[in-house]
């Protein structure tokens, strides 16, 4: 598992005390200046129980304090500070810790149930790997419950990649993996070195977990023939920045965009790029897509998103849809998809474009021009 959050090195750096009473996933310094903090614990003792200078739990602490001006990271430790001290004063007032020098905040973070490591793991690949992509970054306004993948393109345009609930993106931060770019009533942030090395240790380890279990179900080495988990760009990103001879790019932006729409969909679903080949060829063999209104169609649940996916499945047809959902949302390439298809060299992204033209008439007919992303 990659570092950077605790859940992903449980080991020498966590107290019995800290594993016990945190979420897996809060790093050290945090969990250090939360019992300092809330449970009004002395740096000696904290010191005394990590085995280390009181010099160091110190500098820990003034480190969490200084990184408070980051939103994401003082509305991650208020969060957690309320949960701590519910957890430790059942009956008693929730502790909302504020900055020692920010005496005007009078508004606690609305009580949640703990983001579980599962979740955070799971999400973090997924949103990292988002952020990965040239031109992306998070966008977080004030007040609001998701946060935004969002990308520029070349024409200066900007297309929503993903949404995540807020408190991921909290503990993407206080991780260290993204950090704020600028800060006001929408706060930017890219992915930092660390978040890159981490998305690459995730990547690696499902990459790894497939090919053994493809392996082991088929009895051979598959190799090359799988999607592209650690790509920095997805193959529909790759084939826009292509051009003609009469310099005219392959995809359009517009193409571009009603792939990128799929994918959200592909997520918003339960399905991810690492998706199985058991829960993804189980996902292709269902009988039909569940029945929904016009305007529940349109929602933002994974019911609705199975729904539009299943919809757009029979429109486009097996060979199509197939070529669609492998390129845009699977991240596999030209050359495994026209290898698996049994094409011919060069075949694969002719066919991606009519199928892309194909949904982007699917989502004008059945959702209005270009199917506006869910948010």
């Amino acid at each position: 598992m990659p570092g950077g959050m605790v859940v992903l090195n449980q080991g020498k750096d966590m107290t019995k005390e800290a594993h016990g009473s945190f979420g897996g996933w809060v790093p050290t310094a945090a969990r250090v200046y939360l019992q300092h903090v809330v449970d009004g614990k002395s740096i000696r003792a904290l010191a005394r129980d990590a085995d280390c200078h009181a010099s160091t739990v110190l500098r820990q602490v003034r480190r969490c304090e200084e990184l408070r001006d980051d939103p994401l990271i003082d509305h991650a430790l208020r969060r957690l500070s309320v949960q701590r001290s519910r957890g430790s004063h059942p009956g008693k007032p929730a502790r909302d810790v504020t900055m020692k020098h920010d005496k005007t905040i009078t508004t606690s973070p609305k009580p949640t149930a703990p983001v579980q490591p599962p979740e955070i793991y799971n999400a973090a690949r997924r949103v990292l790997r988002r952020m990965a992509e040239p031109g992306a970054c998070l966008a977080v306004a004030e007040g609001m419950e998701k946060a935004v993948v969002v990308r520029e393109t070349d024409d200066g345009q900007t297309i929503r990649t993903a949404v995540v609930d807020t408190p991921v993106a909290e503990a993407l931060a206080l991780a260290g993996w993204i950090a704020a770019e600028d800060t006001g009533r929408i706060t930017r942030y890219r992915i930092r070195p660390a978040g890159r090395v981490a998305l690459k240790d995730m990547l690696d380890q499902v990459e790894a977990g497939l090919r053994a279990d493809d392996a082991e179900r088929d009895g051979e080495d598959t190799r090359g023939t799988g999607a592209r988990y650690g790509a920095p760009e997805s193959p529909l990103m790759m084939l826009s920045r292509r051009r003609d001879k009469n310099g005219r790019v392959f995809l359009t932006p517009d193409l571009v965009r009603v792939g990128e729409r799929l994918r959200e969909d592909f997520e918003l679903a339960g399905l991810e790029a690492d998706t199985d080949r058991d829960t993804f060829d189980a996902f292709m063999a269902e009988p039909s897509a569940p029945t929904l209104s016009a305007d529940d169609l349109r929602g933002p649940g994974p019911k609705a998103a199975r729904a539009r996916l299943h919809a757009v499945m029979q429109d486009l047809g097996p060979g199509l849809g197939d070529v669609v959902l492998r390129a845009c949302c699977l991240l596999e390439g030209m050359e495994p998809i026209e290898r698996r298809m049994g094409w011919a060299a060069r075949s694969g992204k002719i066919v991606l474009r009519i199928g892309l033209e194909r949904l982007k008439r699917h989502y004008v007919e059945t959702q209005g021009r270009l199917a506006p992303m869910i948010g």
